[in-house]
């Protein structure tokens, strides 16, 4: 039922009084209209909110960092996403997420269309203001895969697997974590998307870059971002949406709620300092997209454990996701050649596994219930290492297959006219820097589309 689901992602402190109220109707357990909390469901509604800003932040955040000539298609890969995945949640992608567990493997079709999804309570919260809150994460999870394969995918199969990936991965994935699954059942604490958003995400990064291979000219001539401010706008963008991410997932206003603000900050911050301060002991030069890159690296680790760590532990996961992940941008991907072009893998993926094993660490139950390896409990540590593992497992198989399913249908990849073109125009007909007054041009190239007529632009109002 969902409001097991609900269940796993509220804190460990109030999972039994609740358990009582949410189970005490059979099917979908509810609580009565009184049960709802205007201040919970206004919170948890700004927190969805939050998140879906997150989405055109990643897209500012990705699109500031490739090429002039391949911003709109990033930004595009990011932004179709929160469409398309929205329809999927809403006709089958929660209810396999978060329907009537079967085997603990995948949920029921119970909720297909969102049937029985709205104002009715479990806990504190409507069920239609858990199920939108899911849904953002949804969409984030899928945008956050495209930064992997930027500059060189064909939007036309990027599509077909996005929704196929929500489908087939992300949904079964978020059922074993939040949704009566056997993750969840197996103890493994996320508290906000550690395993089910960021190491499901790095990893299809890397394969995905696999599958389609180095960019044209990869390792061979340098390829920096196009627009610095961009990705600082974008890295301002996630970083002030994460609040929404780890404080709302504790799905009441609450002091857990504010705890996971805190150490979200914490860690953000000293992940983005360690960053700078390795680049200058590195290269003799700390530099802004550094900065932006641990900033994230570090939200992304503190992600699993919000809801569990104090403020000091903070300091140690951010500072490890901070140095992990750098060590993961500028050697690991180096020294095995593979062209993960936003580092996707690098910070998503690597900074999600530090922060999934840290929670095993540095978990107190004076915070969320549960202790770690720090707080006399070395079997947490195995069992989230179990979780990361079968998580790696699970989306990195299942990723390959469904690229090379898309492939059959569709061709993954642009020709080598296009990449040297550029995707923009290749893809969308339009330039994100237009070289004259009045916008973007559409359609201009291949031959035989007639472009926008670069006539004199529109005189101002009043000047005549």
């Amino acid at each position: 039922m969902w409001a097991k689901g609900l269940m796993g992602r509220f804190h460990w402190r109030v999972i039994v009084p609740l358990a009582a109220a949410l189970t005490a109707i059979p099917g979908l357990a509810l609580a009565g209209e009184e049960a709802v909390s205007p201040a919970d469901t206004g919170f948890v509604l700004i927190a969805a909110a939050l998140v879906m800003l997150m989405v055109p932040g990643l897209a500012l955040f990705y699109g500031g960092m490739v090429s002039r000539k391949n911003v709109v298609n990033t930004l595009m890969m990011s932004f179709a996403m929160l469409g398309l995945i929205t329809v999927v949640w809403v006709l089958w992608g929660y209810s396999l997420a978060f329907g009537t567990s079967t085997a603990g493997l995948i949920g029921s079709l119970e909720f297909l269309g969102f049937k029985g999804v709205g104002m009715e309570a479990a806990g504190s919260l409507p069920h239609g203001a858990f199920a939108v809150f899911q849904m953002m994460f949804a969409a984030l999870t899928v945008a956050l895969i495209s930064g992997a394969l930027a500059e060189r995918m064909r939007f036309s199969a990027w599509v077909i697997f996005g929704v196929l990936w929500a489908t087939v991965v992300y949904s079964p994935l978020c059922h074993w974590v939040w949704g009566g699954g056997w993750i969840g059942e197996m103890g493994a604490l996320d508290f906000a998307g550690g395993t089910v958003v960021h190491i499901s995400s790095g990893t299809a990064g890397l394969i995905g870059c696999l599958v389609l291979g180095a960019r044209r000219g990869f390792g061979k001539r340098p390829m920096p971002p196009h627009q610095l401010p961009m990705v600082m706008l974008g890295a301002g963008l996630l970083w002030f949406g994460w609040f929404g991410f780890n404080a709302g997932s504790a799905l009441e206003a609450s002091p857990l709620a504010a705890s996971a603000f805190v150490v979200t900050q914490i860690a953000a911050a000293t992940a983005a300092m360690t960053w700078a301060f390795a680049e200058w002991v590195r290269h003799g030069k700390p530099t802004l997209l550094g900065a932006a890159s641990g900033c994230i690296a570090g939200l992304v680790a503190i992600t699993p454990a919000a809801g569990f760590v104090t403020p000091l532990a903070a300091i140690a996961i951010g500072f490890g996701g901070g140095l992990f992940c750098f060590l993961a941008v500028t050697i690991l991907k180096h020294k095995l050649g593979y062209d993960d072009s936003l580092d996707v893998f690098g910070i998503h993926g690597v900074g999600g596994t530090w922060g999934a094993l840290a929670t095993g660490v540095f978990a107190t139950a004076s915070i969320g219930g549960v202790d770690g390896l720090l707080y006399g409990n070395p079997a947490q540590l195995g069992i989230q290492a179990v979780g990361v593992a079968a998580t790696f497992a699970f989306v990195g198989i299942t990723t390959f297959v469904l690229l090379k399913f898309v492939g059959v249908f569709v061709p993954l990849r642009v020709g080598a006219d296009a990449e040297d073109t550029g995707l923009d125009i290749a893809q969308h007909g339009e330039d994100g820097y237009s070289d004259y007054v009045g916008g973007g041009t559409l359609y201009r190239e291949p031959p035989g589309i007639p472009a926008m007529a670069r006539s004199e632009a529109p005189a101002p109002p009043g000047s005549h």
